[in-house]
């Protein structure tokens, strides 16, 4: 008569409590630069910079002009421009915030509020103090017409938000799930993502709940242009980082990301770290780019704002190019167990990734 085999003895509870917290530290570290990044960035808005005008070229006009700048100091840079034409044309140009157009009886503040609604208020708050004291009320003057499903523009943000969420969580599903695959094959596999993520984003942006109201092909291949340079960064990087590959991404394209768009506030309203990083981050590309689309015409530094994605594509080229020679000479040497040990390894980073 045989007798039994005992089942696998079950881990000791070091060894599980052990393991237990290897796996909590990216949830932790996650809270923390989460809670570093946006109260960084969104915990005390106030103007750096914020280019204004007074419109004129009397004597008062640019008494006023000097007025403002010596009480405002750095918080503002105060010019003069010599009529309404120069100003609207600034400010199409994305050069100005807003115009004041001084008058006795009616005073006006022209603005764009298609290039951010929070700058605007700003602006307005400023020019609201000088009329206050003429005991006038000042007219507000848009050039710009918002989409009727995104009245403050900011629903643009939250279209990033999606395409982020969207192309960076596919990341570790490629980059795990399809770790037997060829490096050619994730790249395509991710490339087919990206667009899938693009289609969502466009197809609820526009016709769902419209945001995008026009030129929806032009927004809809900026955000596969966006979506697929995260992609293919992040499958280049899971080459090299494995189960740190979502945290890595959480920072790059949430943390850092979300925060430097100017999708809540543009530089001139935040510190200097992260209104340096609206000058080059992919998130602000997109962002800025579709603003521009959409709300100057296909002007206002669109052509900057598409080098600046083409850029992080290029960068995602470069990861999965020196991910598929990392892979390629590893492989070559790599033994069962090993294999065994990064399969399993997979798993969990996948369910870890699906629960974020």
């Amino acid at each position: 008569m045989s007798t039994p085999q005992n089942p696998a003895a079950a881990p000791a509870p070091g060894h599980s409590l052990k393991h237990l917290a290897v796996h909590l530290i990216t949830p932790l570290l996650m809270c923390l630069g989460m809670a570093l990044a946006y109260q960084g960035a969104f915990h005390q808005p106030e103007p750096h910079h914020l280019e204004v005008a007074v419109v004129g070229t009397t004597p008062q006009a640019h008494g006023l002009a000097q007025a403002i700048r010596e009480k405002a100091g750095d918080a503002l840079d105060v010019r003069t421009v010599d009529d309404r034409a120069t100003a609207e044309r600034q400010l199409r140009d994305r050069d100005l915030v807003g115009a004041f157009v001084p008058d006795a009886r009616s005073p006006e503040l022209i603005v764009a509020k298609g290039n951010s609604d929070t700058s605007v208020v700003a602006a307005t708050a400023v020019f609201t103090n000088v009329t206050d004291k003429q005991g006038v009320p000042l007219h507000l003057t848009d050039l710009t017409t918002p989409a009727e499903g995104d009245p403050t523009g900011q629903g643009l943000f939250f279209l990033l938000v999606a395409l982020s969420i969207g192309s960076y969580a596919s990341v570790a599903v490629i980059g795990a799930a399809g770790a037997a695959l060829s490096m050619r094959v994730r790249v395509l596999a991710g490339a087919a993502v990206s667009l899938v993520v693009s289609l969502i984003g466009i197809v609820t942006a526009g016709p769902v709940f419209h945001v995008v109201d026009h030129d929806l092909a032009a927004v809809w291949a900026l955000g596969w242009l966006y979506s697929a340079g995260i992609v293919l960064i992040g499958v280049g990087l899971h080459s090299f980082l494995r189960k740190w590959t979502t945290l890595t991404m959480m920072v790059l394209f949430v943390m850092l990301n979300f925060t430097s768009s100017g999708g809540i506030y543009r530089p001139e309203l935040q510190n200097g770290f992260f209104g340096a990083l609206h000058g080059f981050w992919t998130g602000a590309g997109y962002l800025e780019g579709a603003r521009s689309i959409l709300y100057f015409d296909g002007g206002a530094g669109l052509g900057g704002h598409v080098v600046t994605l083409l850029l992080w594509l290029l960068l995602g080229g470069a990861a999965v190019a020196a991910a598929a020679l990392y892979e390629g000479r590893g492989r070559r040497g790599a033994r069962p167990a090993e294999t065994a040990e990064t399969a399993a390894e997979a798993e969990e980073e996948m369910e870890e990734a699906v629960a974020v």
